[in-house]
């Protein structure tokens, strides 16, 4: 076989190549930095990462306040982000996403942890108000909507009531839980997909 051949073969295997405009924004939220990364307020994250293993994304290129890349689901071009403006902010890098390729609220996919869930659990909404969240606050706040679909993953709530939120939500998973989260991360990929070939009601069945 000559290397003409080996690189042909390799070529036809690797994903095609994004064409056409972006109909889909896939937002994974989390907070940027080595100090942050297997924090429960960075299960968006850990989902976009999942999604980027699948389809061998590099989300490193920088634009509209996030670490991006684009790839190819259900044949239409979707822009994955990891918004770098810490949580509270993520709604600044959604919108000028959303406004720069004229996205609307429905096809922005909001992936981020979720105390009301146990580790491991995952939950699909159409839309909703923010549920205490600050990340998803922040965005209903700039984009001035609440109909984006999201995937929220459950981290677990509080061990007690007076219990610091900040320090729950920034502290790292507990070794029997990582299991659970690596699962919930493969799911969520599963329903981003299937959201975005339009069978939400189909991701719903599965995982609510």
């Amino acid at each position: 076989m000559s290397i003409f051949d080996i690189f042909d073969r390799i070529n036809k295997n690797k994903a095609p190549e994004p064409s056409g405009p972006v109909e889909f924004i896939i937002a994974g939220l989390g907070n940027p930095g080595a100090q942050y990364e297997n924090t429960r307020h960075n299960a968006g994250y850990m989902a976009v990462d999942t999604l980027a293993e699948k389809y061998d994304l590099s989300i490193k290129k920088l634009k509209f306040k996030s670490l991006t890349a684009d790839c190819v689901i259900g044949g239409k071009r979707c822009h994955v982000m990891k918004p770098t403006t810490f949580m509270n902010n993520s709604g600044e890098a959604v919108v000028e996403a959303m406004n720069f390729y004229k996205i609307p609220a429905e096809n922005v996919i909001i992936c981020y942890d979720d105390i009301s869930l146990e580790p491991g659990n995952i939950r699909i909404r159409r839309k909703g108000s923010d549920g205490g969240h600050n990340g998803i606050k922040s965005i209903i706040y700039l984009t001035g909507s609440q109909d984006f679909p999201r995937v929220k993953i459950g981290v677990g709530a509080k061990p007690s009531k007076d219990y610091d939120l900040a320090a729950w939500v920034l502290g790292n998973f507990p070794k029997e839980d990582i299991p659970k989260m690596h699962e919930a991360a493969d799911n969520a990929c599963q329903a981003v997909e299937l959201i975005v070939k339009g069978e939400t009601d189909k991701a719903m069945n599965l995982f609510n």
